[in-house]
């Protein structure tokens, strides 16, 4: 008891003062004197000195040489504040994108890991581009060459994206609902399909249950959607990246899906 009251009054003296994070964050990437910190952060001098003070007094960090390094165990608390103050803003940045969604079958390592999305972009329909999300996922798949994906329900044009990407001589992976396994198959022409089947470059896998989310990879650009709260999927809405955490991101969750179709 004693130890984890111990850990949350660390954790509030630092959360507490943004001077104090700014600090560390200079601290954690190179050891510096007070007016290194002064010119690094535009904060007051008096105010760096005081909170470096504070800071010492309380062995978050320790002056050697005249420069002070940031302690060990001061180390893991920063991270931890800062992943947590980033999953924050990542959420609020993207409220209506994360609010009143399902997210169950997020892993749990995707939601420890939500700050690795922070370069993603939030694409909505508008009343003047209603197919603007769909049409963004459509560019995506046509010019790849491997194509990695969730569809939790069929598009008219699925079939037709899938062909393409075999026709290039791409590749294609996929997981789908169960209910639509099938109607999916026969819809990708028979010739096309049965030829990439033999050659290893179409994958399907049937998943048992519901799909509650919608993912895409394609070459290095990854998307994803969620269903609502009420069983519905939101076709408004869906976040996309190119950058590499994010795909790495997308492919680890693709991965764990997987994982559930084969065990």
């Amino acid at each position: 008891m004693t130890i984890n009251n111990d850990i949350n009054n660390d954790i509030k003296f630092l959360a507490k003062s943004e001077i104090r994070l700014k600090i560390l964050s200079e601290l954690n990437k190179k050891p510096d004197n007070v007016r290194g910190l002064v010119k690094k952060t535009n904060i007051a001098y008096s105010s760096v000195s005081s909170n470096i003070s504070k800071l010492e007094k309380n062995n978050y960090i320790t002056k050697v040489k005249n420069k002070y390094h940031v302690n060990p165990m001061t180390q893991v608390y920063f991270k931890n504040l800062m992943d947590f103050k980033n999953s924050v803003k990542i959420v609020n940045d993207y409220d209506s994108f994360w609010n009143k969604h399902n997210l169950n079958q997020l892993s749990i390592n995707s939601v420890k890991r939500i700050t690795d999305l922070k370069n993603s972009q939030l694409i909505e329909t508008t009343p003047i581009d209603i197919y603007k999300t769909h049409n963004t996922i459509k560019k995506q798949m046509i010019k790849s060459k491997k194509v990695q994906a969730i569809f939790p329900y069929l598009h008219p044009e699925y079939p037709e994206l899938i062909e393409q990407v075999l026709i290039n001589d791409g590749s294609v992976e996929l997981i789908v609902s169960k209910s639509i396994f099938k109607e999916l198959i026969f819809r990708v022409n028979d010739n096309i399909r049965k030829k990439a089947i033999k050659k290893g470059k179409l994958k399907v896998y049937s998943f048992k249950s519901d799909l509650n989310l919608y993912l895409t990879i394609c070459d290095k650009t990854m998307s994803l959607g969620l269903f609502k709260n009420d069983g519905s999927f939101d076709q408004n809405r869906i976040l996309i990246s190119n950058d590499q955490k994010s795909f790495k991101w997308a492919q680890e969750l693709f991965n764990h899906i997987q994982k559930q179709v084969k065990q």
